[in-house]
């Protein structure tokens, strides 16, 4: 079948236990009377539904027999079944409910404009902008494939064809791959190439981050995000039921078209008092943007350091709207993501949506967001906009106090650990709406998360200080708690508690035994109790039933992703990687700098430094930008100088090509064997008395990144 991951076999479907069963239905059974009470969230997330997906499924362009999206995937998620499975909490049901409503929505509208969002076509939405002179898309969602049958729904459903509504401007509002991967797919109807002269604009930093967030630990994040998003597993009550923020993440082409212009960048300067117009609606304040498109008025309020580190919202004064970019979704958000990323400001992240509120509050009928449905001015309440304010002060809230309270018990002592403990839930005036649910980041990871920001990885407890590596610390647990057998005995009976505390220490007791038993099979020359194959083999299956149980109770689409992902991954292993966020259009837009330094990071630091002890210095000439630099080995680090390294007198070889002759051989695994053929074809030529050995000395310490390395195994 199409799509299929290919695991070794399949695990058969491990029943709930009778409390964690009990736990999803009085969850479920609670959203439902809420909804039965407030069914502005269902009402919100299906108004002005224009279409609904006329596909059922979205495939790759090069690979016709590859899924890259499927829609019928989640038809399970009704809220009429959302009582009738207890293998799903409840309250993430019905947040996949919501996610799941899918189609091509009109959004508000204005004399000079309509805007419109295509839903559920990939984690994130895509937001149409119509004028008259064409039009404006914002987040062309992650993949090429996804944003290009979202741009063909609009065409098909408002019958405006390419000619009558030309793409003429693109935005993104951040720098994340989901808001900007399928750039390229919306010019797929053109045959690719890019329209002349259509801007793209994004927030100043907006390609530093792009390019560092995907390609310095790319293959690390994209191994980790098959755990926070379970693009593999089967979607089903008992497997993936989205992650919170969305369904899942799209698995085809990533692509990026550069920004062509900068907002805050030098050439767009803040807005000074004397040249705002009343036709901005809102009232003039240090620090806001202006930029028209296709006839299009926008107002730009930047907000560096929220959820993503270049971002920016977006005002549309004549429809009165407030696009808030992913600052302010449907759920609690990451402070820190679990595929791994920079740790967030959650106190910026506070002090920009009271930024925000203080600007726009005012003066916003109609809140749109990057991901999930709008929220609308009230015309049932004289047309207030009073639950947009609350939304947006809410959120604000919620941020601030997983801040604030962290700090306080910082200095009360506490660790990370500790306060995720003490702070279970948020205060009743927020976790008692259903936005500032943890169905994507969540209390527990968060608070830790302002914890390593602050503190960062050490407690202070010298006890923590030197900490032995799973394996040999596994091996001495088991050998000092009596044996694997034990252990796994032990972990049976946590197990048989069926309380959520139970199985977290049975997680703990079986990991040391699945770690642990690696220490006596000769991989780490660490002595310990030898495992019998059968003790290991019941050990990785209970865990599976743990790692099951903790995902089937969690509230948090996340975190149910990983467990599941780990039930799977425990017994069978790694899974194929069918999500990549390696892009050409990446590579190509790195800079020098950027490239070199992603490059360093993949140098055998340890054997570059015993194998070659006099520096190894390469001079690099690019005949059609004119850049020069210098890359020098030295004590197992690439050291880049741009522009050449003045204490290189005779460089051991100098390399003359193109830039694109550079990034070509990046492109596809195998540096040094694709720089060599690139030598021999004449795209690169070399000098020097032994320049061809310099050359293969430096490239031959380059290694390739693991792209399914063990995560719950050893």
């Amino acid at each position: 079948m199409p799509g299929t991951p290919e695991y070794a076999e399949p695990i058969e479907p491990i029943e709930p236990t009778p409390a964690v069963a009990a736990a999803n239905r009085r969850a479920a059974e609670a959203a439902t009377a809420a909804d039965e009470k407030d069914g502005r969230d269902f009402a919100d997330a299906s108004r002005f539904l224009i279409a609904p997906p006329d596909v059922p499924v979205i495939v790759s362009r090069k690979d016709r027999e590859k899924v890259v999206w499927d829609f019928t995937a989640y038809e399970f998620l009704d809220p009429d079944s959302r009582s009738g499975f207890p293998t799903v909490n409840g309250s993430l049901h019905r947040q996949g409910e919501l996610t799941a409503i899918a189609g091509l929505f009109q959004v508000t509208s204005c004399r000079e404009y309509r805007i419109y969002q295509v839903r559920g076509y990939d984690l994130s939405n895509m937001t149409i902008v119509e004028s008259d002179a064409g039009l404006i898309v914002i987040d062309p969602l992650a993949c090429y494939e996804t944003a290009q049958a979202a741009l063909q729904l609009f065409r098909d459903k408002t019958e405006l064809s390419k000619e009558q509504r030309p793409v003429k401007g693109i935005v993104y509002t951040h720098c994340h791959v989901d808001h900007f991967g399928g750039s390229r797919g919306l010019f797929h109807e053109l045959g690719d190439p890019l329209e002349p002269g259509v801007p793209v604009v994004a927030p100043e930093g907006f390609l530093e981050h792009a390019v560092s967030e995907n390609i310095y630990a790319g293959p690390a994040m994209a191994r980790r995000a098959q755990y926070m998003y379970a693009a593999q597993l089967d979607k089903g009550p008992t497997g993936q039921v989205g992650s919170g923020l969305g369904l899942t993440i799209s698995t085809g082409e990533v692509t990026l078209v550069p920004p062509t212009e900068y907002i805050g960048g030098p050439a767009h300067p803040a807005v000074p008092e004397q040249s705002w117009r009343d036709s901005y609606v809102i009232p003039w304040r240090p620090g806001l943007y202006e930029f028209a498109l296709a006839g299009v008025q926008m107002l730009f309020q930047l907000t560096p350091g929220t959820e993503a580190p270049a971002e920016m919202n977006i005002y549309f004064p004549d429809a009165r709207t407030l696009c808030i970019a992913e600052n302010a979704t449907h759920t609690m958000h990451n402070i820190l993501s679990l595929r791994g990323a920079q740790v967030r400001d959650a106190h910026a992240w506070s002090k920009y949506l009271t930024e925000s509120i203080q600007t726009f509050g005012k003066e916003t009928d109609v809140l749109f967001a990057s991901h999930h449905w709008p929220v609308w001015r009230d015309q049932e309440s004289e047309g207030s906009n009073a639950r947009i304010l609350e939304f947006l002060n809410k959120q604000r809230d919620m941020y601030g106090y997983l801040n604030d309270q962290t700090l306080r018990l910082i200095n009360a002592g506490q660790t990370g650990t500790e306060i995720a403990e003490e702070l279970k839930t948020l205060p009743p005036g927020l976790d008692d709406h259903w936005y500032n649910r943890g169905y994507y980041g969540s209390v527990s990871h968060n608070l830790k998360a302002v914890y390593q920001r602050y503190m960062g990885w050490y407690d202070a407890n010298p006890a923590h200080l030197w900490t032995l590596p799973p394996v040999q610390a596994g091996a001495n647990y088991v050998q000092a708690m009596g044996g694997a057998e034990a252990v796994v005995t032990q972990a049976r009976q946590a197990y048989g508690t069926d309380t959520p505390d139970g199985f977290r220490w049975a997680a703990e007791l079986l990991n040391h035994v699945v770690f642990g038993a690696a220490a006596t099979t000769g991989t780490t020359g660490t002595a310990g109790t030898p495992v019998p194959a059968d003790v290991l083999q019941q050990a990785k299956e209970l865990q599976a039933k743990v790692f099951t149980q903790l995902g089937y109770g969690a509230e948090n689409g996340t975190w149910r992703n990983a467990y599941l992902t780990g039930a799977q991954e425990v017994v069978h292993g790694p899974q194929p990687l069918i999500t990549s966020q390696s892009s050409a259009d990446l590579i190509r837009s790195t800079t020098l700098d950027q490239f070199f330094s992603a490059l360093a990071r993949s140098v055998d630091g340890p054997t570059a430094a015993e194998q070659h002890r006099v520096p190894i210095a390469l001079n690099w000439e690019f005949t059609d930008t004119g850049d020069r630099c210098t890359t020098t080995l030295r004590n197992g680090v690439l050291v880049f100088v741009p522009g050449g390294d003045r204490f290189v007198e005779v460089p051991d070889a100098t390399i003359t090509l193109t830039r694109r002759t550079l990034d070509d051989i990046a492109e596809t695994p195998g540096f040094q064997r694709n720089f060599d053929r690139a030598v021999q074809d004449g795209r690169i030529t070399l000098a020097g008395t032994y320049a061809q050995q310099a050359a293969d000395s430096v490239f031959g310490t380059l290694t390739l990144p693991d792209p399914k390395f063990p995560i719950v195994t050893p």
